[in-house]
């Protein structure tokens, strides 16, 4: 295989749409636990994922004194929670339903003394099946989530790139786990005209507070079964 066919792997939606719908959800509960702890940020950056050299991380995220961070790992396929105090967790990445994954992930975190509650209902899809009820969802292939990965790892080289260019305010080059989708944002500086779309399942004032001031955003997305733009797309 060429490197650059290794960098740039095919990613059809449908070819991997069972793994993607169940994926979305398990990134939505991982991301919910930041938006548990973490201090807020303007246009909500403090909830987002990033890329890292084996996945996606939430980075260090405050708990009680101490810290502690959870990756999925799409090259062992393992999802990980480390804390600052040395203690390490896993469970792996294999076919199991959402309300399955909810249930080991809760109990793990658990394990670390680490006591959260989360919105258990997924956000910005239409289907929002609350995780410990949602036993639809239940695909993990290995090998699409690895290909899934790669892209965004190379995405995410392109979009530092472009944000390195830029003087002015521009977010990380980061995920989202609302939309499953890599972005890097700038801003003009200038208020925005208040937000008066439609997203499912996603409270006005999460968009309002997102899009506040004028903002011009490039990202990545594998597609989505909900929307009109089914294919991955920049």
């Amino acid at each position: 295989m060429l490197k650059t066919e290794t960098a740039w792997p095919r990613l059809t939606l449908d070819e991997w749409l069972p793994t993607q719908l169940t994926l979305h959800r398990w990134t939505q509960i991982v991301g919910k636990t930041r938006l548990a702890f973490a201090p807020m940020q303007n246009h909500w950056w403090q909830v987002v994922l990033y890329v890292n050299d084996r996945g996606l991380t939430t980075s260090p995220i405050p708990f009680n004194g101490r810290t502690f961070d959870v990756s999925f790992d799409f090259v062992d396929h393992r999802l990980v929670t480390l804390t600052s105090d040395g203690d390490e967790r896993s469970i792996p990445l294999a076919p199991q339903s959402v309300a399955s994954f909810y249930r080991e992930y809760m109990s793990m975190l658990r394990s670390l003394d680490i006591d959260v509650h989360l919105f258990g209902k997924p956000v910005e899809v239409v289907d929002a099946t609350p995780f410990e009820k949602d036993t639809a969802h239940a695909a993990y292939e290995a090998d699409a989530a690895h290909r899934c990965w790669r892209i965004l790892l190379n995405s995410d080289r392109v979009f530092r790139a472009f944000r390195g260019k830029f003087l002015g305010k521009s977010s990380p080059s980061h995920f989202w786990w609302g939309g499953f989708d890599l972005a890097c944002t700038r801003f003009s500086g200038r208020r925005g005209p208040e937000y008066t779309g439609q997203i499912p399942n996603c409270p006005d004032y999460v968009m309002k507070e997102a899009y506040s001031h004028e903002c011009i955003s490039a990202g990545w997305w594998p597609g989505s079964a909900d929307f009109p733009v089914k294919a991955a797309s920049f």
